[in-house]
């Protein structure tokens, strides 16, 4: 199932996780490297803009991904993703990348996310990611430290 698109704010920011419509944005532009050489983002292009989203999330949140490594020994991986692509992104568009947790447990985080053009509004694509703790060293699933838990779920109640 692909969770529908995340309400917009008219700051373009925040707002309360009370409201299902809540969702963390980040902006950015198409730009050539993004794209094919008829000016349109590849498939995968799309996956590079919800890392970013997430990894951006993250950093708003004070869990920066180097210093959660070296600080907790943990980096989070996706273990899987469903994407659906709604509309084409071109180059020079400027798009907002949505990030909503939708489920927080002890060592994994389910988000859905939205890549939307800003000139119109329309969603271009639709995702539902899952993303796994693990030991930095081993490469292995572990829980997510309580510290960062609760920054994850203080975050997701702003």
């Amino acid at each position: 199932m692909i969770f529908p698109t995340a309400s917009e704010t008219p700051e373009g920011a925040l707002k309360n996780h009370s409201d299902p419509g809540f969702a963390f944005r980040w902006r950015t532009r198409v730009y050539w490297e993004d794209t094919d050489a008829g000016g349109v983002v590849y498939h995968a292009g799309y996956l590079r803009f919800l890392e970013r989203a997430r990894s951006e999330w993250m950093r708003a949140a004070a869990i920066g991904q180097d210093a959660l490594r070296r600080s907790h020994g943990i980096v989070f991986v996706v273990r899987e993703l469903c994407i659906a692509y709604d509309k084409p992104a071109r180059l020079d568009d400027e798009l907002d990348t949505t990030v909503q947790v939708v489920r927080q447990r002890t060592a994994s985080l389910d988000f859905a996310q939205t890549i939307t053009r800003v000139a119109d509004g329309v969603t271009l694509a639709r995702a539902e990611v899952k993303v796994a703790c693990i030991d930095a060293q081993a490469f292995v699933p572990c829980r997510i430290p309580p510290d960062i838990a609760v920054l994850i779920e203080g975050y997701k109640q702003r």
